[in-house]
């Protein structure tokens, strides 16, 4: 009997392991899935600040079209009242 209880024993320390494991690995695993949506989130302030980077810019060319236009304008007045 002595050699059955040692095989239980054993296995009884052999199944805490197996359970430390598992619960390691699921652990690890919410770890993980942390991560990633850190590094989405990470990832969508990047892309954020590029849109708003890019609308700055756009402004600014928008402004610098406006500028331009003005000065078409101006310039085509001058040549008319030159002309006449």
């Amino acid at each position: 009997m002595s050699n059955f209880n040692d095989l239980v024993g054993e296995q009884l320390k052999t199944m805490d392991k197996l359970l430390f494991i598992q619960s390691e690995i699921e652990r690890c695993q919410e770890i993980e899935t942390q991560i990633l949506e850190l590094q989405k989130e990470t990832e969508l302030k990047t892309i954020q600040e590029e849109i708003r980077r890019m609308h700055e810019e756009l402004a600014q060319i928008h402004e610098l079209f406006q500028q331009q236009t003005e000065e078409v304008i101006r310039s085509y007045q001058e040549k008319i009242h030159q002309t006449v």
